[in-house]
């Protein structure tokens, strides 16, 4: 069968980005562990081996065994019994496969059974896995709580909890609540501290959790008596083996359905603090969100990629009127689109990796000793460009996928409606993308701040001081007037001075900034490497004529006209 990572050309170009070194060389301190662990690298070049080698692995898992799965998990799904999951036998085979290979922790530091890879390269593993089967990577990918606990915990959480998820118990997070969902702030789970044994005690009820009958759980819940906003609210720790909670009802969902999600009912159930209180969500769920946003962007690059590679091989093989129907240009601009798409997607999900690695293993090192002035001044500089290309990302990404998996249904006609096609499952799966962990419209409210203060242009500049190909300097010219179109719809809508003209404008000034961003990634990739060229080409085209339909709105609506589309 296919090797996931090997029939994937794209993966290899973005592991090996020149900002890899300082990635690696930070993340493993001089490579100091060569001397306390036998698998640890020598050098940057023994470290990059050794993620392509284990890139490898995962592809060859995704290809010959959750790809292989993906129908029956999907067909059979988790069963709940007394109170209990069990997952689908297509899921138990997923989980012991990679459990075997030693894919849990990946990130994690070696002291604690992880392989300490950057995170670039885990999140490759989750575009594979997406890519094989959507809904497992909600099973597999929720180990990047552990992540939360390394980050948040104290040293004693850390060897209790951390080398247990290495060797492969399960994750979830446990947030939202049934009239909790968005609002965070509004959460009710009660936290109450037992004076007589010396313990937290959990009591409500959770909702929409996934992955909710996990190992080990993060909750959010209500520490402070008589508060009724994100002040009062703590993170916990929580361990199934101490009983307490009982899954109430698995949701009986429309895609993803190898991955439990469920109503969980918590009655008096042992826990432990995370961090400080009052902090749950005010910093904690905040970075447990990001870290999550960056797996949906994993997710949906992964869905992208299957859905373009279903879309071609049917079209392919398809004959109408004498012909194979990727012989028509009605169907070969479609194919071409969605190919640029996921180009474009998977050049911003590791642009965006990058950033969050450099800030984060900054961040780590700065608990082991002071960061110099220059340290300190990249850790901010990353951090900055982490959080706003993290929103910017989640938001488009998913909805390219979204259409990506329309367009593969489209091409294969009457044919992708019936249960017989992979892409009525992808079509099925990937709609939950653009709605967890924040829907599209929550990260045009996260992403606006860095429109009107920026962020985004001034990465943009950045992009256009590269020297490219003369063959590509045309295509460098066009994304420079790109830029220049969209700081001037900027500029235009903030100049009414009305946060309501903002914010109804929001996500036309979010998709325009993005579409140069995805530009100016791809023509980087095509500066680099040939393969890229067609859909840098493609996707200029795309995001031009995108543009146009923005400036046209945008400059011709009024202030007035916003009476029309208000709610009565």
């Amino acid at each position: 069968m296919a090797n996931f990572y090997l029939d994937t050309p794209q993966l290899r170009h973005h592991l090996h980005h020149p900002l890899m070194k300082r990635i690696v060389e930070l993340k493993e301190r001089g490579f100091a562990d060569k001397d306390k662990f036998d698998y640890a690298p020598l050098n940057f070049e023994d470290a990059m081996d050794s993620y392509d080698k284990v890139l490898e692995v995962i592809g060859e898992i995704c290809g010959d065994i959750i790809a292989e799965n993906a129908e029956s998990v999907d067909q059979e799904g988790p069963h709940l019994e007394n109170g209990r999951v069990t997952y689908a036998k297509g899921t138990q085979q997923n989980l012991k496969a990679v459990i075997d290979a030693g894919l849990m922790g990946i990130s994690m530091p070696r002291r604690y059974g992880g392989l300490n890879f950057p995170i670039l390269p885990y999140i490759m593993a989750a575009d594979m896995v997406s890519r094989a089967d959507a809904g497992f990577v909600n099973i597999w990918g929720l180990q990047d709580c552990a992540e939360t606990i390394y980050e948040f915990g104290t040293p004693e959480q850390h060897e209790r909890f951390i080398p247990r998820v290495c060797k492969g118990e399960t994750l979830s997070m446990d947030l939202t609540e049934p009239d909790a969902g968005s609002d965070l702030q509004a959460v009710r789970l009660k936290a109450t501290f037992n004076e007589e044994d010396g313990t937290w005690r959990l009591n409500g009820v959770k909702r929409f959790i996934t992955n909710g009958d996990s190992d080990i759980h993060l909750v959010l819940a209500r520490s402070e008596e008589g508060t009724n906003d994100g002040r009062g609210l703590s993170m916990f720790v929580y361990q199934k083996k101490d009983g307490g909670v009982d899954v109430r009802r698995i949701e009986n969902k429309m895609g993803i359905k190898g991955s439990p999600t469920c109503e969980l009912v918590f009655k008096n159930a042992k826990c432990e603090l995370v961090g400080d209180r009052k902090l749950g969500l005010i910093k904690y769920v905040m970075a447990l969100m990001n870290g999550a946003r960056l797996g949906i962007m994993a997710q949906s690059v992964g869905i992208c990629e299957a859905a373009c590679r279903e879309g071609e091989a049917y079209a392919k093989d398809r004959k109408q009127f004498g012909k194979a129907i990727n012989q028509f240009p009605a169907v070969y601009e479609m194919l071409s689109i969605m190919r640029a798409k996921a180009d474009a997607a998977r050049a911003l999900l590791y642009e965006t990796c990058r950033f969050v690695d450099m800030y984060k293993i900054l961040q780590d090192i700065s608990r082991e000793r002071k960061l110099t002035p220059d340290e300190r001044k990249e850790q901010k500089y990353y951090n900055r460009l982490a959080d706003a290309f993290t929103p910017l990302g989640k938001g488009m990404c998913s909805e390219y996928a979204n259409q990506n998996a329309y367009d593969a249904i489209q091409i294969h006609g009457g044919s992708g409606f019936m249960k017989d096609y992979a892409c009525e499952r992808i079509y099925r799966d990937v709609r939950i993308a653009s709605i967890y962990e924040g829907t599209t419209q929550l990260q045009v409210v996260a992403a606006i701040r860095h429109i009107t203060t920026g962020t985004y242009h001034t990465i943009l500049d950045e992009y256009q001081k590269v020297e490219v190909k003369p063959e590509l300097q045309s295509m460098k010219e066009e994304i420079a007037k790109m830029n220049e179109r969209s700081k001037k719809l900027i500029e235009h809508v903030t100049s009414f001075k009305d946060q309501e003209m903002l914010d109804f404008q929001a996500r036309r000034l979010v998709e325009a900034t993005g579409h140069s961003v995805f530009a100016s990634l791809l023509m980087i990739s095509a500066n680099e490497d040939d393969s890229f060229t067609r859909s840098a080409n493609v996707y200029l085209n795309y995001a031009k004529a995108e543009l146009d339909k923005i400036e046209t709105f945008i400059n011709n609506f009024k202030p007035e006209e916003l009476a029309y589309y208000r709610a009565e």
